[in-house]
């Protein structure tokens, strides 16, 4: 039979007699230390670490007062590896696999920075949720009403130039979108 515990001082113990079963409960001040919110005390995250992609999004997010976290990193990988323009629900269901412990909300959080430091881009369809995407390069998007998918396509810059052109005098635009609505056939929708 193991000895009783002792106790600490300042800690309190109940003994339950007719189970014979001896409870102890510690109550230990701990100083807290001076790290902020997210702040990594062991480096960074080995997720995505040493790679061109970990090294992107750290300068970014730096550019703009912020820091690379292991959920923005994951976040962000997640993005790169499938280029299908997910939602945050889709994000999430992805990221939760790598990082079983993060929260919807967190998620929405990293893709809110993520947009605002220009790594991604929001793409929004009428009443349909916001879904992500990581090119940044100008492109056009084709929205499949069928399926719900969307595919980026590609503009020869001089189409957006003369996109451009069409704009009255006294217009300075800073961002063009484009998006084509139909059916994508099955055979564009196999080879994805």
């Amino acid at each position: 039979m193991a000895a009783p515990a002792e106790t600490a001082p300042g800690s309190h113990s109940a003994a339950n007699t007719a189970g014979k079963q001896k409870w102890l409960l510690r109550i230990i001040l701990i100083r807290t230390c001076d790290l902020e919110p997210f702040q990594l005390v062991a480096g960074p995250s080995k997720l995505m670490s040493h790679s061109p992609n970990a090294e992107a999004l750290t300068q970014r997010l730096a550019d703009s007062g912020l820091r690379a976290t292991p959920q923005r990193e994951v976040v962000y990988d997640v993005l790169l590896q499938k280029r299908d323009h997910p939602t945050a629900d889709e994000v999430f269901a992805r990221v939760k696999s790598e990082m079983p412990t993060i929260s919807l909300a967190t998620v929405y959080n990293c893709l809110e920075t993520l947009v605002q430091c220009d790594l991604v881009r929001a793409v929004n369809f009428e009443r349909g949720p916001t879904r992500y995407c990581p090119n940044l390069r100008p492109h056009a998007h084709f929205h499949d009403e069928k399926t719900g998918r969307t595919y980026d396509i590609e503009l020869p810059p001089a189409i957006l130039q003369t996109v451009n052109t069409v704009l009255p005098s006294g217009f300075d635009a800073s961002s063009v979108e484009i998006t084509f609505r139909g059916q994508a056939s099955a055979k564009v929708a196999n080879r994805e």
